[in-house]
This record gives structure tokens, sequence and C-alpha cells, in this order.
């Protein structure tokens, strides 16, 4: 069981939110079918929770078998503003990258045989969305393509985690593929897609020391990065917007813009990142939950953190809100 925990932990469980609450979303509003089965949407939901595990893993797995996790430590040393732990538990030496590819392969394999399970429900199709799924993840950080250092990562993450996701789980549990859910997908990966974005401006300077082409190394300019960011936000909740204007999705949806203020925070955090890189901030209630935050302060993250679980929060609260004008329509 430590072994487990040490491995879920060591995967950025933290992160788990972002893929999560996607595929929950997806269930519930599975669910309004009359073929909804709950057991393979249940098993669909743990599959996305054991291939994100892999997908995390395998990018700790690559990146160090590429660079090293030395080289961060190298950045802060000539003065860039970094996350310096990514793989302590490699670092440190608690474990291997023997060790660490064959906690890599194990989650694969849980998810591998999850959607196998599926599939005997389902069908052929679910094959699809597994192996796309499944490329994509390797490819993030893995050769021969490598699209997170090709400028790509965020739009990989953005279809991933929403439409591939949301579509997958829902067909998963109900056997049927709806606008709906396709409307409402497109959104939640743009607000993932935007978690991994602004990361990405966080770690520009270190991101393109190292040579790792981001989309905000790619931009180059922190002016042109605050604008695509805005756009960002902006087309996920305009995107709702635009659902409900074309009949596709039900004015409901609407109340969606009650998180409208968490992006707005986001965006002037953001702002003051690139302007004031050195100003504190300290969470309020609006941000959500911030757990731990001493010692997130006591290791000099909380200029990190504080963007980056807003970014997490803005998506977890977008998502709970659909999820709870599903199951009020249908009550």
């Amino acid at each position: 069981m430590n072994t487990v925990r040490f491995w879920i932990q060591n995967a950025r469980s933290t992160a788990l939110p972002q893929s999560l609450l996607p595929a929950v979303l997806a269930l519930c509003m599975a669910s309004q079918r009359e073929s909804f089965s709950v057991y393979p949407g249940i098993i669909a939901v743990l599959g996305v929770v054991a291939g994100h595990l892999c997908m995390n893993l395998f990018d700790d797995y690559f990146d160090y078998r590429i660079k090293g996790a030395e080289f961060r430590d190298t950045l802060a040393r000539k003065g860039f503003r970094s996350r310096i732990a990514k793989c302590p538990y490699l670092t440190s030496g608690q474990t291997g990258l023997r060790q660490l590819l064959t906690a890599c392969l194990t989650f694969g394999a849980i998810a591998l045989c999850l959607g196998f399970v599926i599939f005997l429900f389902r069908g052929t199709l679910i094959l699809w969305f597994a192996l796309a799924t499944a490329l994509l993840g390797v490819s993030y950080s893995g050769g021969p393509l490598r699209l997170s250092y090709r400028g790509l990562g965020e739009i990989l993450i953005g279809i991933m985690f929403g439409p591939l996701l949301m579509s997958g789980v829902y067909f998963s549990a109900c056997g049927q593929l709806d606008w709906t859910v396709a409307f409402v997908s497109v959104p939640v990966g743009l607000l993932v897609a935007n978690i991994v974005y602004a990361h990405s401006i966080m770690d520009y300077e270190p991101d393109r020391e190292a040579g790792k082409m981001t989309l905000a190394v790619l931009l180059k300019s922190k002016r042109r990065m605050l604008a695509v960011l805005c756009l960002l936000l902006l087309a996920a909740f305009g995107s709702i917007a635009g659902g409900v204007t074309a009949g596709y999705l039900s004015p409901v949806y609407l109340f969606t813009f009650l998180t409208f203020p968490m992006a707005a925070g986001l965006f002037y955090l953001m702002i003051e990142f690139v302007r004031h890189p050195e100003r504190k901030f300290s969470p309020h209630v609006w941000m959500g939950p911030m757990n731990d935050w001493k010692r997130i302060r006591a290791f000099n993250l909380d200029w990190f953190m504080i963007r980056w679980l807003l970014a997490r929060n803005l998506l977890s609260l977008f998502c709970i809100v659909i999820i709870v004008i599903t199951l009020f329509r249908a009550g």
C-alpha cells in the first residue's frame, strides 16, 4: 500500500481534478440517457485516472532521460526563477529510472485493462478513443514527436482532456455521442489547456534556457503571451454562449459565467507576474481550496502555486457548476 501511495503522490495527484472532474461531468451527462449503464461509466472514469497518472509519470521519465533533473538546479544557480523540484523522488535516490518506467507501464496497463472491459460493453469505437489518447499521451514528451517541446503541448492537453476524454467517457457510459457533450467538452478542454499554458508562462525563462519550446517560448513576447491567455479564457466562456445561442445548450448553462470572476482574477495575477514577478499574493476564499499553504510558502513556491491552483480551481468549479445543472435538470 505504501508503494502505491508513493507512486500516486509522485504522479502529481494534485493535478487529478483536471481529468477526474471532466470525466465525472461526462458521466453525469450520460446518466440522462435511457441507455446509460453505470458500470462501464465508472470503469471509464477509473481508466481516465490511471491514464492520467501514467502520462504524468511518463512526462517525468522522458524529461529525466533527455535533460536529467539537475538542469533545474543549474538554472536556479544562474538566477532563473523556476520550480526546481519536479522529480525529487529521483534526485533524492528514493527510486531509480527503471522503477519509474515500471510504474509508468503499470498505470498504463491498468488503463488498458479497464479499456478492454469497456470494449466488451461498447465495441470497437472505444478502442479508437483509447488508442488516440495513448498515442497523444506518450507523444506529449516522448519521442519521436515530443509535442510539448514543439509548442503544441497546450493544444494537445486541451484536446485530450476535453473532447477526447469527455466523449470517451460519455460513450462508455451510454453507448452514444451527443452535440451537448461536444459543446461542453470544448470549454473544458480550453480551461485544462489554460492550466498548462499559465504554467508555461511562469516557466518561460527556464524553459527557454533549457531548450523546451512551449507555447509561451514560441510566442516570445510577454504581451503576446498574455493576449493568448486572455483568448483562451474568453473562448472557454464564449463557446458556452455560442452553444446556447445556437440552441445546442440550454440557457441554464450560462450559470457557468458565475466562475468568470475567477478567470478575471487569474488573468490579473498573470499580468502582475509579468510586470512585478516578485510581488506576493495570499489566497482568498474566492480562489478555491489551496491546502498546505504554509508549506508551499516555506518552499518559496507560493508565486507559482497561487496561480496554478487558481487555474485548477477555475476548471474544477466550472465542471461542478455543469454537474449541478445536469443533476438539477434531471430532478
